[in-house]
């Protein structure tokens, strides 16, 4: 009975370990054919793939590139129009401030009691013509107009620390200073108008002094003008380079008194010669003298005008080291 038992438990277990063994296989065998069906299945996804990447290349050989984009261009004002603005932004910026009513009202008392009081007043004498104003005004204008107006154009925008910023604005150092000159020149004209009133006013209303030579009043007032175009530039120059209102007053005021008085008759006549010719030649006074007359001097025009563009070319200069620094 042992040994029966014995063989069949071994018997069991020998059934046991095949059907153990049957199973193994089986499951080898699934795995096997699982790891097919997912390669193949790989297999297909890369096919996709390949044929998708190709007929994306040939959609995309197939389609014209889009033509490059023009740059974008920012429309800038001209030239012309960025001088006006700052012309009428420096202009308007004098009536800001009390220097503008000052100094025409002080040029306005001195020049009406000089016209009305001086000598016996002005109807006394030079009824027919304006030459007593011609002879003045400039010597007003070198001494206290010009200076005035032109001190405050460059010097008070170092001192306010508003330099930098200009500079650093869409805008050319050129414009800037070519703004700036035309803005003082406009006042200067401005007030060379108003003080023209006075005289007018005694050959139409009340007086009525006669008839005008309406000739050397005009060719006058354009000597005034010129002559101003050159004081201003002049100006300029000396208050680009520095930061005192002050010194560029004096400055201005010495330089503009300076060569109007060189071209006096007793020190032409003092300094005979080449060296009395050539204060002549670079006199304002001389240079003025045709207009006041009657006539216009193409010469003087010339010269005027040239001194206006070499100190302007100096005030550009030194509003451009400003960068350097």
């Amino acid at each position: 009975m042992s040994s029966e038992s014995t063989i069949e438990k071994a018997s069991k277990k020998t059934r046991a370990a095949s059907k153990e063994v049957v199973e193994d296989r089986d499951e080898d065998r699934d795995d096997e054919l699982e790891d097919e069906d997912e390669s193949r299945d790989d297999d297909e996804g890369d096919d996709d793939d390949d044929e998708d990447n190709g007929s994306s290349k040939a959609k995309a050989k197939a389609e014209p590139e889009p033509p490059p984009r023009a740059p974008v261009e920012v429309n800038r004002p001209s030239a012309f129009s960025l001088i006006m603005t700052i012309a009428r932004r420096e202009f308007a910026g004098y009536f800001n401030s009390p220097l503008a009513y000052i100094v025409i009202g002080i040029s306005m008392v001195l020049l009406g009691g000089y016209f009305f009081f001086y000598k016996g007043g002005f109807w006394q004498v030079d009824r027919a013509t304006m030459a007593r104003m011609f002879e003045v005004i400039p010597v007003a204008l070198c001494f206290l107009t010009i200076p005035l107006f032109t001190m405050r154009s460059l010097a008070e925008e170092k001192r306010l620390g508003t330099m930098e910023l200009l500079i650093t604005m869409p805008v050319k150092d050129s414009e800037v200073i070519l703004g700036k000159y035309f803005a003082s020149l406009g006042m200067v004209a401005l007030q060379i108008a108003l003080v023209a009133i006075y005289p007018l006013v005694m050959f139409i209303w009340p007086w009525q002094l006669g008839p005008l030579d309406w000739n050397p009043f005009w060719t006058g007032m354009l000597g005034l003008v010129v002559l101003s175009s050159a004081g201003v530039a002049i100006g300029m120059m000396y208050s680009s380079v520095t930061e005192s209102q002050i010194i560029a007053y004096f400055a201005t005021m010495v330089t503009l008194v300076g060569l109007y008085a060189i071209g006096t008759v007793t020190l032409v006549e003092y300094l005979s010669g080449w060296p009395g010719d050539a204060l002549s030649f670079i006199s304002f006074q001389t240079r003025y003298d045709p207009f006041a007359r009657g006539l216009i001097d193409t010469r003087a025009i010339v010269y005027f005008v040239s001194i206006a563009v070499l100190c302007l070319l100096v005030a550009f200069r030194n509003l451009e080291s400003r960068k350097w620094k």
